[in-house]
């Protein structure tokens, strides 16, 4: 890349980091210091500003980067992660939304705990949380360097680790200083930027194309090299059972994760009211739903007028796809229009990264304080347990920037299934049991949170993702002893049957009352925070 990419580029940069900031520093001035304001930003937010800041908080570097990436490499198999990504907001709006957001306070646990014994469910919950929260990080970590190293000519490695570290330590700012209320604003114009910038591309790939669809896929399946497999299933997914089987886990972990996710969950608690989640979701549904249509054409566009072997020669995962479309949609390397579309995608995806990770390093170090230290200590004041999630969220960011600097070189669609498979096996069977199982007991949440937890990260651990093959993250190691790369059909499946056994073999009696109690309150929102 250029002089003038990198210097309009980085001014750009720039321009959304001050922005970001002075909304940190004017929300810092203005708070309360509460622990709801911390959290949840007050509950103050509008149905409309909290649909804006769910997407901006949802579409990651896996949605603008990764996903287009995997289309652009793989064809028709790339688009699992769109069908997946999308449908699994469905589970959400029906059947997690509004029962969330009338029955806790601030995390997954309070929901839990609402009807159970709370020292061992918050424990449980608040692990499996942050574990989530951390795969995902990485995944974002990832985009971050990726994007970097194809600005500064894909070769400045060290760069690419000191821009992880530099958004570990901006995101630590936002939410430390700005807590809930700076993270939503900031999702917010992100989402404003994200949202405009995909159509501004999508616009420019139909008129490279003169609006003639079949002629774009057709354009792509033959710069593939793959011909018409290229727009058939399979590709990427086809062949031994090994591949067939990771489809479908895949799918599983991407429709049933979203409602596991912490960071998700904790955008239901700021607004006011269970209507006002659902509708929400409602309007996220919307924009996350235009959004992923969009990538479709992009993806395809990036095959058709880059070539495969373009994509994958400035980044083997595919992440750089989207920055190089813009390049050459504007005109080609070192033409003004290049660089500046070049220069302003690449700032909307340090601002996705930027603003993604703040929300998830919230909703984490949310779950170390409010429920980790809330039940490994005697409660404090609310002040107490802001000052931990403050300190917390230093802690979350420092463990992303370093599993980042060494995943360096994985998709980053591909990381945010694995964390996906993990909330599909650790968190929604624990919240569903709870919000629909009457007879469902303290062990049964237990169980069933680490039931699902510790095999997914085994499996991980043992998987082709790690160890045993020339891209795994050690590929001089072998411990590669489980063949699929994503764990979620073996996980999600153990998480739900050790929540059923753990209740079925409890020695105590559920609560009806507390039972009654709750079931009232998550329809009706009566007595809700």
């Amino acid at each position: 890349m250029t002089g003038e990419h990198q210097t309009l580029a980085l001014l750009l940069f720039s321009a959304f980091v001050a922005v970001t900031l002075a909304i940190t520093t004017w929300v810092s001035r203005n708070r309360r210091g509460s622990a709801e304001e911390f959290y949840a930003g007050g509950r103050l937010f509008t149905p409309i500003e909290n649909g804006f800041a769910i997407a901006g908080d949802y579409l990651s570097a896996a949605s603008f980067l990764g996903v287009t990436g995997l289309i652009a490499l793989f064809g028709y198999d790339g688009l699992l992660y769109v069908v997946g990504f999308l449908v699994a907001w469905l589970v959400v709006l029906f059947l997690v939304a509004e029962l969330v957001r009338n029955c806790g306070r601030f995390t997954l646990a309070d929901v839990v705990a609402a009807r159970m014994r709370e020292r061992p469910v918050r424990i449980a919950a608040g692990t499996s949380s942050v574990t989530v929260s951390v795969l995902y990080l990485v995944a974002q970590m990832v985009g971050a360097g990726s994007l970097v190293a194809l600005l500064l000519g894909g070769t400045s490695e060290v760069a690419s680790a000191w821009t992880v570290i530099g958004v570990g330590a901006l995101t630590v700012i936002y939410v430390s200083l700005g807590g809930m209320r700076a993270t939503t604003w900031i999702q917010i114009v992100k989402a404003v930027l994200l949202l405009g910038g995909t159509i501004a591309l999508t616009v420019l790939v139909l008129v490279r194309f003169h609006g003639d669809l079949d002629r774009l896929l057709l354009t792509a399946a033959e710069r593939s090299g793959h011909g018409e497999a290229f727009l058939a299933p399979g590709l990427k997914y086809g062949g031994d059972w090994t591949a067939r089987f990771d489809f479908i886990s895949l799918g599983l972990a991407l429709v049933l994760g979203t409602a596991g996710l912490p960071h998700i969950l904790s955008r239901f608690y700021t607004v006011p009211t269970a209507r006002a989640a659902r509708r929400s979701v409602v309007w996220a549904v919307g924009l996350i739903g235009g959004f992923y249509l969009m990538t479709i054409v992009l993806g395809f566009g990036a095959a058709a007028v880059l070539g495969p072997d373009a994509v994958r020669g400035s980044n083997t995962a595919g992440n750089t796809a989207v920055p190089l479309l813009a390049l050459d949609l504007g005109g080609g390397a070192g033409s003004t229009g290049g660089t500046v579309l070049f220069a302003i995608v690449a700032a909307i995806a340090f601002a996705t990264i930027l603003a993604v990770v703040a929300g998830i390093t919230l909703a984490s170090s949310a779950s170390v304080a409010h429920d980790l230290y809330a039940s490994l200590r005697r409660r404090g004041k609310p002040h107490s347990e802001v000052a931990v999630a403050r300190v917390a969220a230093v802690g979350v960011g420092v463990v992303a920037i370093a599993l980042g600097l060494l995943a360096r070189d994985l998709n980053v669609a591909f990381l945010v299934g694995l964390a996906f498979a993990v909330a599909a096996s650790a968190n929604l069977p624990v919240l569903l049991y709870s919000l629909f199982w009457r007879g469902f007991t303290t062990r049964g949440a237990v169980w069933s949170v680490y039931g699902g937890l510790v095999p997914a990260v085994v499996l991980v651990v043992l998987s082709p993702v790690v160890s045993g093959s020339p891209d795994s993250l050690f590929p001089g190691v072998d411990l590669q002893y489980f063949p699929l790369q994503n764990p979620g059909l073996v996980s999600i499946p153990l998480g739900f049957l050790a929540g059923w056994l753990g209740t079925v073999t409890a020695a105590e009696v559920p609560d009806e009352a507390k039972h009654a109690e709750t079931e009232v309150r998550s329809l009706t929102g009566a007595g809700a925070a």
